[in-house]
């Protein structure tokens, strides 16, 4: 098995430097009333902080690429639509594809630093992604709390009423 070469420490600095001040080399993507907004740029971002690196050939790429300013940067689907990049970190895991992936654990408790917590609403639809930044204690019970985008916050509880679904991801690369 190869060693897991992800910074769960880089991640987790980069996603508590910039949780509540987006980094203004990025582009924002302001939230819409369909649920869309900046949550997966950012986790992205995190992940390239953390030593994962972009994939521009490999199906399903993976990749931002800098314009003359943010405004004019672009990306692929995967870097800032959650269930775009559900799906990329998914089919990279199963192929074994080299560089960044991840697969869905079923125990809250085999989250790590630097992992990932996706949410899915009532229609089916992965709608969001948060990175895991820190743990409390409640009641004895070991409970991650997230920073995210698209209502930018830093270590906040990681449930939410709207997801009838979390899915637990633990990145490797």
């Amino acid at each position: 098995m190869n060693k897991n070469i992800y910074s769960r420490v880089g991640a987790v600095e980069y996603a508590k430097q910039y949780a509540l001040n987006p980094n203004i080399n990025f582009r924002y993507f302001n939230s819409h009333e369909d649920g869309g907004g900046d949550c997966t740029n950012f986790i992205s971002q995190c992940l390239l902080a953390g030593g994962a690196s972009m994939n521009f050939v490999l199906q399903p790429v993976w990749w931002y690429k800098k314009g003359m300013s943010s405004v004019f940067d672009t990306c692929s689907t995967s870097w800032s639509v959650a269930h775009s990049f559900y799906w990329m970190l998914k089919i990279r895991s199963e192929m074994n594809y080299p560089g960044l992936k991840g697969f869905e654990v079923e125990n809250i408790d085999d989250l790590e630093l630097g992992d990932i917590i996706q949410y899915e609403n009532i229609n089916r639809r992965i709608y969001h992604s948060a990175i895991v930044t820190s743990f409390t204690f409640n009641s004895g019970i070991k409970e991650p709390l997230i920073s995210q985008h698209s209502v930018n916050s830093l270590n906040i509880y990681y449930k939410k009423k709207e997801a009838v679904r979390l899915h637990l991801i633990k990145i490797v690369i």
